[in-house]
C-alpha cells in the first residue's frame, strides 16, 4: 500500500462563518483505492500559496510511501531544509496529511483510528462550545454585552453543556501584548458575574483572550477574574514567548490553558518545563497530526498536565481530535462548534454524534466520518484572505474594544 495522489479543497463556510472563513481539506489516495481526509489548520499563507506548500510537502516527504510510516514522514518534513525547529505552515500541511494516513489506515484495518492509538479510554468525550449568538436574532452587541452573553450561556448548558467559552476582553491586534483598557477588564469581570449567576455549579467558565496581553496586564485582568472561579484562563499573553506563561501561572489562581497556536512536541516541552500551562489545547491540524499530538500528551501526562483539542476549523480536525481524545487518560474535553455545527454536520453526513454535553466515539473504520464531497465542492472559496486576521489597530483606551469572536461577519 502507497500513496499515490492528493487532492485539496479550500472550503468556504456559509454565514454566520462559525470555524473560520474557510477550511482546507486533503484527500489522500492509495494505490489500492483507499482513500483518506485530513484537514490542514494553519494558515500563515492565502490559500493558493498553502496549496502550493501542502502539494510540496506531499510530493517531497509522502508520495509513494506506505501511510504506516508515519513518523518517518514526520521526520522528514521536521528536518526539511536542514531546519529540524517548529514551522507552523510546513506543519500545518504535514498535519492534514497525516490525519488523511491515519484515516487510510484504520480503513485499511476496519478500525477505528482510536483503536490503532491504544485503544479506548474515553468512549464519552466532554465537549465545551463557545458562546455565539442565535443566527435568528444576530446583533454585533451581542459580542459586548453581559446578558447575551448569560443568556446563551443557559441555553447551552440547558442542551446538556458543562463548560462554555467566551472572550469579551478586547481586539485581537498583531501588535503584541498590551496593557488591558481598564473597561476591558470592568466588562470581562462582568461577563464572568452575569454568566456565573446565569448557570451556577452546573457549568466551568473558559476566559478566552487570544493571546493579547502584557504578562502584567495579563495579571490584572486574571486576577479580576478570580472571583468566579473560571476553570481556565486560556493564552492571556502571546504565544511566542513561552517563559512568561510561568510569570503569570504564579499570580494568578486560574489554571492556565493554551497551545492552539504551538506546533511540535518541542513547543510543548518547553512549555510543560516551565510550569506555566496546566491544560494544553493543541489544533491537530497545525501541531504535526494525530501521532505528535498522541506524544504531547504522553509528555503532559507525566507534568499532570491535562488535554483540551482545540477546534476552530473543519469537521475533519473535529473529526481528528475526537479519535485522540478517546485514546488517551489526561483528557480535560474538546471543543466543538456548538453541537457540532450545521454546516460541519452536513460536511459529514452527520457521522459524529453529540449527545447530552458528550462527544460520541466512532465506531466506523478510520476517522469514521462519511465526507460528503458533493456539498464540499458546492462551497469552495474563491478570496485570498487568511483563515483568521488580526487587526492593525491598537487597543482603544477611550472608545473601547470589540472582538466578534472570529467570524468574519460582514463579508458576504
Amino acid at each position: 500500500m502507497r500513496l499515490q495522489s492528493l487532492e485539496i479543497h479550500t472550503v468556504a463556510p456559509p454565514p454566520p462563518g462559525w470555524g473560520g472563513r474557510y477550511w482546507t481539506f486533503v484527500k489522500l489516495t492509495t494505490d489500492d483505492g483507499i482513500t483518506g481526509w485530513g484537514e490542514c489548520y494553519a494558515a500563515t499563507v492565502g490559500p493558493t500559496a498553502m496549496k502550493a506548500v501542502i502539494e510540496d510537502v506531499f510530493a517531497r516527504h509522502m508520495e509513494g510511501e506506505n501511510p504506516e510510516n508515519v513518523e518517518m514522514m514526520f521526520r522528514r518534513a521536521y528536518s526539511a531544509g536542514f531546519t529540524q525547529r517548529p514551522d507552523p505552515t510546513v506543519m500545518g500541511a504535514f498535519s492534514g496529511l497525516e490525519i488523511a494516513c491515519w484515516d487510510i489506515l484504520g480503513k485499511a484495518r476496519d478500525r477505528p483510528v482510536w483503536a490503532l492509538l491504544g485503544g479506548m479510554m474515553n468512549p464519552r468525550i466532554r465537549s465545551y462550545t463557545y458562546l455565539y449568538p442565535d443566527p435568528a436574532r444576530p446583533s454585533p452587541d451581542f459580542w459586548v454585552d453581559p446578558a447575551l452573553a448569560a443568556e446563551a450561556a443557559a441555553k447551552r448548558v440547558a442542551e446538556g453543556f458543562t463548560a462554555v467559552k467566551f472572550d469579551p476582553a478586547g481586539p485581537y491586534t498583531l501588535r503584541g501584548g498590551h496593557e488591558p483598557a481598564m473597561s476591558d477588564i470592568a466588562r470581562s469581570a462582568a461577563f464572568c458575574k452575569a454568566i456565573r449567576e446565569a448557570v451556577g455549579d452546573r457549568a466551568d467558565l473558559l476566559f478566552g483572550t487570544h493571546g493579547q496581553f502584557t504578562t502584567g496586564g495579563a495579571i490584572r485582568l486574571g486576577q479580576a477574574l478570580e472571583p468566579y472561579n473560571p476553570l481556565w484562563y486560556e493564552e492571556p499573553i502571546p504565544p511566542d514567548n513561552l517563559l512568561e506563561f510561568a510569570e503569570v501561572a504564579r499570580a494568578v489562581r486560574i489554571p492556565l490553558a493554551t497551545g492552539e497556536r504551538l506546533t511540535t512536541k518541542a513547543e510543548f516541552s518547553a512549555l510543560l518545563r516551565t510550569g506555566g500551562a496546566r491544560i494544553l489545547q493543541p489544533a491537530l491540524g497545525r501541531v504535526g497530526g494525530i501521532w505528535e499530538a498522541k506524544k504531547i500528551s504522553a509528555m503532559a501526562e507525566c507534568f499532570n498536565v491535562q488535554m483540551a483539542p482545540h477546534l476552530y476549523a473543519g469537521p475533519i480536525e473535529w473529526a481528528a481530535n475526537v479519535h485522540l481524545a478517546a485514546s488517551i487518560p489526561n483528557l480535560l474535553m474538546a471543543e466543538t462548534i456548538e453541537q457540532g455545527g450545521d454546516f460541519h454536520l452536513a460536511l459529514i453526513r452527520k457521522s459524529i454524534r453529540w449527545e447530552e454535553g458528550y462527544i460520541l466515539a466512532p465506531e466506523a473504520p478510520g476517522l469514521g466520518i462519511e465526507v460528503d464531497e458533493d456539498l464540499i465542492r458546492a462551497h469552495p472559496y474563491t478570496g485570498d484572505k487568511l483563515h483568521l486576521e488580526m487587526q492593525e489597530a491598537p487597543c482603544d483606551y477611550a472608545k473601547g474594544n470589540r472582538f466578534e469572536g472570529g467570524a468574519p461577519s460582514s463579508e458576504t
